[in-house]
């Protein structure tokens, strides 16, 4: 039964974190502020150093230089991490027994990165594959599983991607990018895991999340 680690939204702070033991480390996106090269460079060390066997990390909206310069922020952050670090982008990976498809897309919001218009995330989330055993996208669906931000009220989460979750049914899905939506729920048989470890302000705030799949 692997022992899987979550955490997401870490923004250059994780080497604040303290990181609990597993099979596999997943982390859901915006690792760093603005995408820059060297804290690319650093987070791949970091991760490097941790002992879990996989780590399967995806980017997220504030990770720009992996959509706007792919091949350049992969490789700094393939050569600074090892084989044991693997970076999904609208793909599947089978590691450990489990089948782990990861995916960077948004709700437009703020010219960030890796966001599309509202009604038209459904050609992203159509590539979702059956037969996952965890699915990994950098933002939630919609309600109470992705929260709304505090200062506009307003619901980030998107109903197309809880569409397709319904209809895929991996055993977990894990998300990040509203930080005050983190915490673990279970919907239609799904466990549902925000795994944002720093609150609205930026500033550690959550456990990362353990899960025995």
């Amino acid at each position: 039964m692997p022992r899987i680690v979550c955490i997401s939204d870490t923004h250059e702070k994780h080497d604040q974190l303290i990181v609990p033991p597993g099979d596999i480390l997943i982390h859901a996106g915006d690792f760093t502020y603005v995408g820059d090269p060297l804290p690319i460079h650093k987070f791949g060390k970091w991760l490097k150093s941790l002992p879990h066997k996989d780590k399967i990390v995806i980017a997220g909206n504030h990770d720009r230089s992996f959509e706007y310069l792919p091949e350049y922020a992969e490789g700094i952050l393939r050569d600074a991490a090892d084989k044991s670090v693997h970076y999904l982008m609208d793909s599947e990976i089978t590691v450990q027994g489990l089948r782990i498809y990861g995916s960077p897309w948004t709700p437009e919001f703020c010219d960030w990165a890796f966001n599309v218009p509202r009604g038209a995330l459904w050609k992203k989330w159509a590539k979702i594959p059956d037969g996952l055993d965890i699915l990994v996208t950098h933002g939630p669906p919609s309600g109470d599983l992705g929260g709304v931000l505090p200062q506009e009220k307003e619901e980030v989460g998107d109903p197309e991607l809880l569409e397709r979750i319904q209809q895929v049914k991996p055993r977990l899905h894990i998300c990040g990018h509203v930080h005050s939506g983190y915490g673990l729920r279970e919907r239609f048989g799904i466990r549902f895991a925000n795994a944002a470890v720093l609150d609205e302000n930026y500033e550690l705030a959550h456990k990362p999340i353990v899960i025995d799949l």
